[in-house]
């Protein structure tokens, strides 16, 4: 009864991954998701003029701006986290979209620098990690052996919003002023809540499919004999019983779960990944406003964020697909390891671009890169965690990642201030990405590999795998074993009884035939035997 049960279905439930059907909804809402949270600070870099002449700051204060939002989108992983296991992804989203559209349309009201922080950095950033860390988990719930498709089609999302954010952006500046394009996109991240309404729970559609099927097979267990119906229902109340006893020290487990820092390929992915993060996102955020200095007109400059983005586009699904191939799948941190190492090398060798034709092959080159690495950072955890662990992994890896999001692009800024000069930002961040991209291949390659080579083969233990669907089918065996033992314990003391009844006979008719003497005394044991056998089989099969 133990994998019949619809009790047994719990977070993390053992539900197998549909690879499609209502995935592919799922997957367009993560889509949309991740366009909003990755193009959004980057688009609103197009308002940075204005601002700074409307509050008298300088590049740096404005730069703020998009590094608080995306500190908030990393910084909150853990609360994200905890809300999400608590009380489940669409009600998580629904209220993140309405934070998201509020915080815009509050800053479009705002009268210095500092409401602009609050509002447009810290509400819009909250509410754009309330959506973008419950999409990934749902997408990861939908999508097993296409998941590494499945998250180069949602990473995708990205650079499409890229390519139109940043031109209606330009739009709406010159029709509307900044503050009449910030009161329109708070109109449009409303669409985060449709996106989260289509987030329904895979495990609860699974779990009344499974109360269906166990409620037809108990209907048919009481119609035949009402003593073992009785029965039948008694050990199912009591085994759904013992196990919602169990599952309630589980719940307060589920929050956060810490033990993955005990994961080495996590600890190497936690610190590459904070590396890459202090340059990955200052050349996009800056390149505007480079080529503005340079003598680009604003439409032009403008243009070549969406010059990115449709590289971008194609980048992402590609290297998803490619990533999921059989040869490939094993070795994909060494795929990323290279996607950072071209990432790096494509800032470095275009820090002197000085026209806009340079300008434009950068942003070709980066925008690949760029594809390639937003399309595996995910799948790479995937991989290193696995999904059951995954909700509270991206949490802590997106806190992590925050500081180095506080870091990167603000400093990046204040040099610009300081130096005057773009080349000397663009070696900075390319040398960054290159670094740990070397890390990343380095370490996976002499911590991890070695260690495998070096590791005995595992022995048939169900508990040193990860498969949680092997453990769950051998404890519903061993439970089934002692139920059924305990179930014989009877049967057994009435077939002792029986054996000494059926020698006590035997011996009464050894010394009758004793007396008669019919048979000589080896026979007689052998009847004896033959006799208390048969006693002992007729008794059993009657119970």
């Amino acid at each position: 009864m133990g994998r019949a049960d619809p009790e047994e279905g719990q977070l993390p439930p053992p539900v197998k991954p549909p690879d499609g059907g209502w995935g592919w909804i799922v997957l367009l809402g993560c889509f949309v998701i991740t366009g909003f949270s990755y193009a959004f600070p980057k688009a609103v870099s197009v308002y940075f003029k204005e601002l700074m002449k409307d509050f008298h700051v300088g590049y740096s204060d404005t730069a703020w701006i998009s590094s608080i939002m995306l500190a908030m989108l990393y910084g909150t992983g853990p609360v994200c986290s905890i809300m999400v296991n608590q009380f489940g992804c669409r009600p998580v989203m629904l209220i993140g979209g309405l934070l998201a559209s509020s915080g815009m349309i509050l800053a479009s009201f705002t009268t210095n620098i500092i409401e602009l922080y609050l509002t447009a950095g810290v509400l819009t950033g909250l509410g754009m990690a309330l959506n973008f860390q419950p999409s990934l988990i749902m997408l990861g719930t939908y999508f097993d052996k296409r998941r590494p498709l499945a998250n180069g089609l949602a990473a995708a999302g990205s650079p499409v919003f890229l390519s139109s954010l940043s031109p209606l952006g330009q739009v709406l500046l010159e029709k509307f002023g900044w503050r009449g394009g910030f009161l329109i996109m708070g109109g449009l991240l409303l669409n985060c809540c449709t996106c989260g309404a289509v987030m329904r729970p895979l495990d609860m559609g699974m779990k009344r499919k499974m109360e269906k099927a166990q409620d037809k097979y108990e209907a048919k267990e009481m119609l035949p004999i009402g003593g073992k119906s009785e029965e039948g229902i008694s050990t199912t109340d009591g085994t759904k019983k013992a196990k919602k006893a169990k599952k309630k020290p589980k719940k307060g487990k589920k929050l956060l779960d810490f033990s993955i820092f005990s994961n080495r390929g996590f600890i190497i992915y936690t610190i590459s990944k904070f590396i890459l993060v202090l340059g990955l996102f200052v050349p996009p955020i800056l390149l505007v406003n480079y080529a503005k200095d340079t003598g680009v007109p604003d439409t032009e400059a403008a243009f070549l964020l969406s010059i990115i983005g449709f590289i971008d586009i194609f980048a992402r699904p590609a290297c998803g697909m490619v990533a999921g191939l059989k040869w490939v799948r094993p070795h994909v941190a060494y795929l990323f390891s290279f996607s950072m190492l071209f990432n790096g090398l494509t800032d470095i060798c275009s820090a002197r671009a000085s026209n806009y034709t340079g300008l434009v092959i950068f942003c070709v080159f980066f925008g690949i890169s760029y594809g390639m690495v937003g399309a595996l950072q995910f799948e790479v955890l995937m991989a290193i965690v696995g999904s059951q662990k995954f909700s509270s992994a991206i949490g802590l890896v997106l806190l992590i990642e925050a500081f180095a999001v506080l870091i990167g692009p603000p400093s990046a800024g204040r040099l610009v201030d300081a130096l005057k000069n773009y080349e000397v930002i663009f070696y900075l961040a390319g040398s960054e990405v290159v670094l740990s991209a070397l890390f990343l291949a380095m370490a996976t390659y002499c911590c991890l590999n070695r260690g495998k080579k070096k590791e005995p083969p595992p022995e048939k233990n169900p508990s040193a795998g990860g498969g949680s669907d092997t453990e769950e089918a051998e404890s519903d065996v061993q439970e089934a074993e002692e139920h059924s033992s305990d179930n014989h314990q009877p049967a057994h003391s009435t077939d002792n009884a029986v054996v000494a009844a059926s020698e006590e006979a035997n011996h009464v008719a050894e010394e009758q035939s004793g007396e008669g003497g019919g048979c000589p005394e080896g026979d007689r044991e052998v009847l004896a035997r033959d006799s208390c056998n048969a006693d002992q089989t007729v008794e059993r099969d009657s119970f």
